[in-house]
């Protein structure tokens, strides 16, 4: 019997730096799967203040590599927060749209079918009552 294996289930990691070892140095599992999730671990450390090089060397990336996606995610970060929630204004903005869209058409339908009942030719002018 193996003494070295147990039956209980890996524990959970508990920190960012705990699924990147896991996850970046060819650990199984879910988190070796998903490589956004190792790229955001490891872009998280870079953002604690660990070094570059050292977290490139540990997770054996290159530097270049690590370095570009901690570029992407900043660039991610920063839309995220020019974005601004929806508000009432906005669900309004839609509706108004919406409405705009349906009051053109009907006006396009009416100039269609005043069209085909003129045969093509314009409305006789109305003679002006003086």
């Amino acid at each position: 019997m193996d003494h070295n294996h147990s039956d209980k289930p890996e524990r959970a990691p508990t920190c960012a730096q705990d699924v990147d070892t896991r996850a970046l140095t060819g650990g199984a599992g879910p988190e070796r799967r998903n490589s956004a999730r190792r790229k955001l671990a490891a872009v998280t450390r870079l953002l604690r203040g660990e070094p570059l090089e050292a977290v490139a060397r540990e997770l054996n990336l290159t530097v270049a590599r690590l370095g570009e996606s901690r570029d992407r995610a900043l660039v991610g970060a920063e839309a995220a927060m020019k974005e601004r929630e929806r508000d009432s204004r906005d669900e309004e903005v839609l509706r108004l749209k919406a409405k705009l869209g349906e009051v053109t058409m009907a006006n396009e339908l009416l100039e269609q079918k005043i069209a085909a009942l003129e045969g093509g030719r314009p409305l006789a002018r109305r003679r002006s009552r003086r």
